[in-house]
């Protein structure tokens, strides 16, 4: 984070905070690695809140620059124009995510809008804070897709897809997430767009634990599958997520459709379109979805992948 780094960081973000985007949007993606020196720092736009979250210590002088541009940003007439009161520094390198307020009150929580939808969010007390800026656009492609179905929803976390699906007309979602907590997030969030409750489940489980459930629960028009690349002691995702894909068989209609994605820098695109063709052949891959334009990556097979696949029926045509 040099210098000629920061300046960069600088002018980004006043061009950002000119015209401040109406709903939660990235506002800095250097994990994209497109900007030589900030490779490890993201900013997010939390409509009045600017979360700056670091992934890599920098060195104590760089972290003085950095909080004094942080500052300078923060009394400028672009912070003032976009309406912004509250300036975070998340070190998420740290075991506990640190979170220091450098403008305005802490915030434990916050409610976002994303394509007229509200979610609310963590701030400071977790490392991810509930919803993931970059799965944007599979929300939307769900909310698109969903209207009569019936949904599953696995590594559902704080529940965006589910709330996406009821949005769009989903018959019904069923959530599975190991962290009951992040269910309960999931039903707040529902409850914020004055969802009907009756047409969500919650199930707090292991899913490879708790098959007989998923399965009793189906079949489903539509699977979901967002795993973390790495859950300690739950999912490994080069080993597990094989694990997933050879069900899908017993868990999908005739006519069924799957969303399978991965955030892992180190697998492509093709780590799952093997996987399927391998554990659930009488699948086909249809479309990656497009990420959004705030996350620019330099290598796209590194970034968000959002596979659509369907069942292959040719046969019986």
């Amino acid at each position: 984070m040099n210098p000629q780094a920061l300046h960069t960081l600088q002018s980004h973000l006043l061009t950002a905070l000119e015209s401040a985007p109406g709903e939660t949007r990235r506002l800095f993606h250097g994990r994209g690695r497109c900007w030589p020196g900030l490779e490890q720092i993201t900013v997010d736009w939390l409509q009045g809140v600017v979360l700056v979250s670091l992934f890599k210590e920098p060195d104590p002088a760089q972290l003085d620059d950095l909080f004094a541009m942080l500052r300078a940003l923060a009394a400028s007439p672009a912070w003032q124009h976009s309406g912004a009161h509250t300036l975070a520094v998340q070190h998420r390198y740290l075991p506990d995510s640190l979170t220091q307020w450098l403008q305005g009150e802490p915030i434990d929580e916050w409610t976002l809008t994303e394509g007229g939808l509200r979610y609310r969010i963590d701030l400071g007390k977790k490392q991810n804070n509930g919803l993931f800026l970059d799965m944007r656009y599979g929300r939307d492609w769900v909310r698109a897709h969903a209207q009569g179905k019936r949904v599953l929803n696995l590594f559902a976390y704080t529940c965006g897809f589910s709330v996406a699906a009821i949005a769009g007309g989903a018959r019904h979602v069923v959530n599975l997430d190991m962290s009951r907590a992040a269910l309960s997030r999931g039903r707040d969030n529902h409850r914020l767009n004055g969802h009907d409750l009756g047409q969500v489940s919650f199930l707090g489980h292991d899913l490879f634990k708790s098959w007989g459930k998923v399965i009793n629960s189906g079949p489903y028009d539509l699977v979901i599958i967002d795993p973390p690349t790495f859950q300690k002691g739950s999912f490994l995702l080069t080993k597990d997520y094989q694990r997933v894909l050879r069900r899908l068989p017993e868990l999908l209609t005739a006519t069924g459709t799957v969303l399978a994605c991965s955030n892992d820098p180190a697998t492509g695109p093709d780590f799952l379109i093997e996987g399927v063709t391998r554990e659930a052949p009488g699948l086909i891959f249809e479309q990656r979805l497009a990420n959004p334009p705030e996350f620019p990556d330099a290598d796209p097979a590194c970034g968000l992948k959002a596979l659509v696949f369907k069942r292959d029926n040719s046969a019986n045509g």
